[in-house]
């Protein structure tokens, strides 16, 4: 395999061998973090202390990175990148699973908002470089999600309403390119909407830091219908596109829309879907 790549924004791979290794389609990744300068964003914003894993933060982080791009989703699955031909390729030493285990143990609560830091001037180099929205509007969905784990001595994992052991973290993503914008670990029973509306304005933030100056509208799904987002979004001066939670009174309100007023629009569902706009305010 031989690749070349003259800017960012250029980076061409030709095969000329038909016993093509597996994995080389981090080439194009790997060589985007390099150029986005993403190991020095590690070594300059992650500080260790005195804990174990402190020494080569960049170098022991881009090969995590590179395990979970090749589909790793445990310490031991880095060991498939350890080889001669996919060190040449990532362009350093992949450090051993045990020196990785060491390192991620090394990290405490403290640091998760030095690793925030790091993933927001990661988010900017990016879109400065050309991958942003700019001026264009921005649509970005909320949303939260269950990451199980198998430890029960894991701290923060418990059962929550899918009875599956985890964490319930709340992510942030672009709808057209799945840019990740925010991400925040909650424990497994935390309930949906807890902490979204500081997390709604943490992600703002960070659309507007690196760079996004058009309209930004934000997605959620019912489990988010809460005062604390809709004011969150309202001083972020953001639009929102949010599920409300089907009471009795909203139905009425809904039974009262004249028939004219509907209007068809396609759907995935069978029969499609009907849209109407009325007003509604909430009882508090």
């Amino acid at each position: 395999m031989r690749a070349s790549a003259s800017a960012l924004e250029c980076l061409i791979v030709t095969f000329d061998d038909s016993n093509a290794v597996s994995n080389s389609g981090l080439i194009l990744p790997i060589t985007l973090a390099e150029r986005l300068g993403l190991r020095d964003l590690f070594d300059s914003h992650i500080d260790l202390e005195d804990r174990p894993g402190r020494a080569n933060v960049g170098r022991k982080a881009m090969a995590i990175v590179a395990s979970i791009l090749a589909g790793g989703d445990c310490i031991d699955d880095t060991a498939i990148l350890r080889s001669p031909n996919a060190q040449v390729i990532l362009g350093q030493i992949m450090p051993a699973p045990s020196t990785l285990g060491v390192f991620l143990r090394s990290f405490e609560t403290s640091d998760i908002a030095d690793v925030e830091r790091v993933a927001a001037l990661l988010l900017k180099r990016a879109w400065l470089a050309g991958a942003g929205p700019g001026d264009e509007p921005l649509t970005i969905d909320v949303d939260s999600t269950i990451c199980q784990v198998y430890g029960n001595k894991k701290e923060g994992a418990y059962f929550g309403y899918t009875k599956v052991r985890g964490y319930h973290p709340l992510v942030a993503a672009v709808g057209k390119t799945g840019d990740i914008l925010g991400i925040v670990t909650r424990e497994g029973n935390a309930n949906t909407a807890r902490g979204a509306g500081e997390f709604v304005t943490q992600v703002i933030n960070n659309a507007r830091a690196a760079g996004a100056t058009g309209e930004i509208t934000m997605r959620f799904d019912s489990g988010f219908f809460s005062r604390a987002v809709r004011d969150a979004a309202s001083a972020g001066d953001v639009r929102i596109c949010i599920t409300t939670r089907m009471s009795k009174r909203l139905k009425q309100v809904i039974a009262a829309i004249p028939e004219e007023t509907w209007t068809s629009v396609p759907y995935w569902l069978e029969g499609g879907a009907d849209v109407a706009e009325v007003k509604y305010r909430q009882k508090q």
